[in-house]
């Protein structure tokens, strides 16, 4: 008899973890968006030292891989750098998940070249053109007589969708172009490559690489608020329902004075910047 319960009890175990059920209460596993990581390990570790014994597990994988995660019930949070799709939420509701979403920043989506590219600037025409192979010379664009090498996000990435989005508009990209898995690896290659042009989120930006003006318009706070710049886009966490317990209190955090401050220094667009625009114009 108690071999039979035994058995019936860790059975009910391995379902449970099977079916991503067995999240503690006390813990929040995080999952997706590369663009959305450090901005979440940064405030995770602000987050953690004011309330000990809390149990958080982050990964990447890409946004579409957060967000398959929710819908599995294998993630409390599903980072992501794109809306949820409506195939995803019709998937979603099918298995009794509700997605719920959080925006907890801002961000602009800029081409990247090496610091030694003369080139400071492309329409959306021409980047069109160069991620579908057809411009494959940077002379073709004002640059040096050197060969194009086309970095973009593999097809998981939040950012990838947001590149199609902007710039693709569902026109396919050159199969030439080498798929990388995340941003710190885009940036990474470009700043070892000086032929290579690549995108990522202004957070990512740093002296390795240089930033590219879109139609003649820098990517700042400013301009990703105003929507000037063309490639601005909001971040996001998605959550199975409203949050409860520590990932509602997670989510709070970041959204606070305190937790906008965080997403500034990892240089992405805080809230509270929208907010002092919006007061600006009045």
């Amino acid at each position: 008899m108690i071999r039979m319960v035994k058995k019936i009890f860790f059975s009910i175990i391995a379902v449970l973890f099977a079916t991503g059920l067995a999240i503690a209460a006390d813990s929040v596993v995080i999952k997706g968006s590369t663009t959305v990581l450090p901005i979440t390990q940064a405030a995770l570790d602000a987050y953690m030292k004011a309330n000990k014994g809390v149990q958080v597990s982050l990964s990447g994988g890409g946004s579409g891989e957060g967000i398959k995660a929710l819908i599995d019930k294998t993630t409390n949070i599903a980072n992501s750098s794109r809306e949820i799709k409506k195939e995803e939420i019709a998937l979603a509701s099918a298995k009794g998940v509700k997605p719920v979403e959080h925006v907890v920043a801002y961000d602009a989506l800029i081409p990247i070249v090496h610091p030694k590219n003369k080139v400071k600037g492309l329409s959306t025409d021409q980047l069109s053109l160069i991620y579908q192979g057809k411009i494959t010379n940077w002379k073709e664009v004002g640059g040096e007589d050197l060969k194009i090498v086309v970095i973009s996000r593999d097809s998981s990435s939040g950012t990838f969708e947001s590149w199609d989005h902007f710039v693709m508009k569902k026109t396919k990209v050159t199969p030439r172009a080498q798929m990388l898995a995340s941003s710190g690896a885009i940036v990474t290659a470009i700043a070892k490559n000086r032929y290579a042009i690549s995108y990522v989120g202004m957070g990512y930006i740093n002296k390795s690489v240089k930033a590219l003006e879109v139609n003649g318009v820098a990517a700042s706070a400013e301009t990703a608020l105003s929507k000037e710049y063309p490639f601005s886009r909001e971040l996001y966490m998605y959550t199975n329902g409203e949050p409860t317990g520590e990932t509602a209190g997670f989510i709070a955090f970041l959204k606070s004075d305190q937790g906008q401050k965080i997403v500034k220094k990892e240089g992405f667009v805080p809230l509270t910047a929208a907010k002092e625009s919006k007061k600006g114009k009045k």
